[in-house]
């Protein structure tokens, strides 16, 4: 019984130490609501005391990512800070905002005796399946609003933004295509009202 006790305290420790908020903390969005990571930040979330050894593990998760297929360069873009010194003196620091993609293949190449990095591989493993799951909701949208555009056409409707206009107010009590991307701040007609 003491020794189930103790486990129990234990995980929850651990639990309350290594949670999903330790890469949601971190976690920054862009003008456009585009989520990224600085590579510093990870590798102090990821328990890396020296800069040069999760470089490393930085260049390896390159490495995979240009063997995937894709373009290393906009999965990572180098940027430059300022960091404080001991003697007060500012110095350019050399930093890397981080796309979901590479954060995971950072962590999978991470030190897999750390407890932090199991948690990150789930946390973005997760988060990755999630996107991927709404990129696949917004081409089911899409292709349904171009079989409907098709139908409408063909049933002799002549205004479609009027046709569309109508469906959201239908759907968002009176609320037109326009006031509905200006309430939830959506990028003009870049995205889908109905895929936020």
């Amino acid at each position: 019984m003491v020794n189930k006790l103790k486990n129990k305290i234990l995980n929850k420790d651990l639990n309350d130490k290594y949670t999903d908020s330790t890469f949601e903390r971190i976690k920054h969005l862009d003008e456009y609501g585009n989520e990224y990571w600085y590579a510093r930040e990870l590798s102090k979330a990821l328990e890396y005391c020296d800069w040069r050894n999760f470089l490393k593990v930085l260049n390896k998760a390159k490495v995979a990512c240009k063997n995937s297929g894709l373009n290393a360069d906009e999965q990572l873009v180098e940027v430059n800070k300022l960091s404080k010194r001991n003697n007060n003196a500012n110095v350019n620091i050399q930093d890397y905002k981080l796309s979901r993609y590479i954060c995971y293949l950072i962590v999978q190449n991470a030190d897999p005796s750390k407890e932090v990095v199991a948690l990150g591989q789930t946390y973005f493993a997760i988060q990755t399946r999630k996107q991927e799951k709404r990129f696949y909701q917004r081409k089911l949208t899409k292709q349904g609003n171009y079989t409907l555009q098709k139908v409408a056409s063909s049933a002799g409707v002549k205004n479609m933004a009027e046709f569309h206009n109508a469906g959201y107010r239908g759907l968002y009590n009176g609320e037109t295509a326009d006031d509905i991307f200006k309430r939830k701040k959506l990028r003009y007609r870049e995205e889908g009202v109905e895929n936020e």
